[in-house]
């Protein structure tokens, strides 16, 4: 790892987006695969009911899939239950402090074991008819007992286990016996997730809302910056939307987003913007006596939080790039999620598919963020963070629970989001739509789509 990237005044934009790493860097550009394909996927694949049971036959099984955060499961016996279309798994720390997950179900009627999101207990107990579990799944007590055919319950019937692991304070879980290991399976190079100590975060916010669209059309357009200027014109003063882009094996993939400068397409590049003046205070920088132009804002706040970093003794810091202090490497986890990951905190969201209507999903977020004792450290303003939370995150906030004719108030540019994916959902139905037509900064899109077709097509 390098400490500090090249501190160059202004950006060089053009396309293809390169911020000029070093090679061998996990911030270093990859070079774009040659096979990356111009293939036109059928529209099918985003309101099909025939293509979403495919996604349950052979994706869903088959995948890791982002379960859950460490900080959740601080002790023995706390827990977490995370739902996935009609499934829902339960996670729990036992007293060997292993993190184990299994699916919510007990065994004797098939009634949800745990009914709530979070919280901690010695034993599981059944609320249909009191079958009590151990937090490592095997039976406990079976009510009335004497009452049961010995042979029937001769194998001690507990909670089915499921496979689970964790990387970097997150917690995968994976309902295939044959899928390679957790390590192997991510992409991402070593160290990618751990630098930033997500496990030393907290959930300081968690919504769950419905969007009225296809899982796969929510992630596409999170997955591409290609849409900012017309639909989030407002970002163009702190935001260039000319991103890097890199595709890792397995899916997997990010674009690095550089904050704190103004879109190119701005012929203004000297006045600071509003927004460039709020993320220099977020900074500890003093805007009015801050004597640079808007070419000058995201290196001075690269230095400002580099030398914060050592005031609060976050030697993290180290492992990190000047880059990383400032910009958003929004990293896509195949299949359905995708981090904005800063040191500060991240926002961690997940495309779940809904139970039974191809056109539903839930847009499932969690704000993570490491408190420091200082008002001016917070995470980014763009997570849309209302005033009022608790950002110790010393009690695990509940889950807020948001329908699709709800307003879930997720912030400015989440806000608008909800309505253009739900306008897109409509449009992909139309016979006038062919398929879509990504262009080199749809990158991740095809990437992504190829491999879900690379599931879909197998024979088992």
């Amino acid at each position: 790892l390098y400490l500090e990237t090249i501190m160059s005044e202004k950006l060089d934009v053009k396309w293809p987006m390169d911020l000029g790493a070093p090679p061998g860097t996990l911030e270093a550009k990859i070079p774009r695969p040659d096979d990356i394909g111009v293939d036109v996927p059928n529209p099918n694949r985003y309101f099909s009911r025939e293509f979403m049971q495919l996604e349950w036959d052979r994706l869903w099984p088959k995948v890791w899939l982002l379960a859950g955060v460490t900080p959740d499961l601080k002790e023995p016996g706390d827990f977490i239950t995370h739902r996935h279309g009609h499934e829902e798994f339960l996670l729990v720390r036992h007293d060997d402090d292993q993190i184990r997950a299994f699916y919510n179900v007990c065994p004797h009627r098939g009634k949800r074991v745990c009914q709530v999101e979070h919280g901690n207990v010695p034993k599981f107990s059944c609320p249909f008819h009191g079958w009590q579990y151990h937090t490592n799944g095997k039976l406990a007590s079976i009510t009335d007992e004497e009452t049961y055919d010995a042979d029937l319950i001769a194998h001690r019937p507990g909670l089915t286990e499921i496979r689970c692991d964790t990387i970097g304070g997150l917690i995968f879980i994976n309902m295939d016996g044959n899928a390679p290991p957790l390590k192997e399976w991510i992409g991402l190079p070593e160290g990618y997730i751990e630098n930033y100590e997500i496990e030393k975060m907290n959930v300081i916010r968690h919504v769950r809302t419905e969007w009225l669209a296809n899982w796969k059309t929510g992630v596409d357009a999170f997955y591409e910056s290609y849409h900012l200027p017309h639909i989030h014109p407002q970002t163009q003063g702190v935001m260039e939307d000319f991103v890097q882009v890199d595709l890792y094996p397995n899916g997997f993939s990010r674009m690095i987003v550089p904050i704190g400068v103004k879109s190119h397409r701005l012929n203004d590049q000297e006045t600071i913007d509003p927004y460039q003046t709020f993320m220099m205070m977020e900074a500890g920088i003093d805007p009015e006596s801050f004597k640079g132009s808007a070419g000058d804002v995201r290196v001075a706040i690269q230095k400002a939080k580099r030398e914060r970093g050592k005031k609060f003794g976050l030697d993290f810091y180290n492992n990190l790039t000047d880059g990383q202090l400032t910009d958003s490497w929004a990293t896509g986890f195949f299949p359905n999620v995708q981090i904005g990951m800063h040191p500060e905190g991240v926002f961690l969201m997940r495309f779940v598919p809904h139970a039974t209507d191809p056109e539903k999903f839930y847009y499932d977020t969690m704000t993570m963020f490491r408190y420091v004792d200082d008002p001016s450290y917070t995470v980014p303003g763009w997570m849309g963070l209302p005033e009022g939370i608790d950002v110790k995150g010393e009690i695990r906030p509940d889950i807020e629970h948001f329908s699709a004719d709800m307003n879930a108030d997720l912030g400015e540019v989440l806000n608008q989001d909800v309505d253009l994916i739900a306008s897109v959902q409509q449009g992909v139905k139309s016979r006038g739509f062919n398929g879509p037509l990504w262009c080199e900064q749809e990158d991740r899109l095809r990437h992504l789509h190829r491999e879900i077709d690379r599931y879909i097509n197998k024979d088992n």
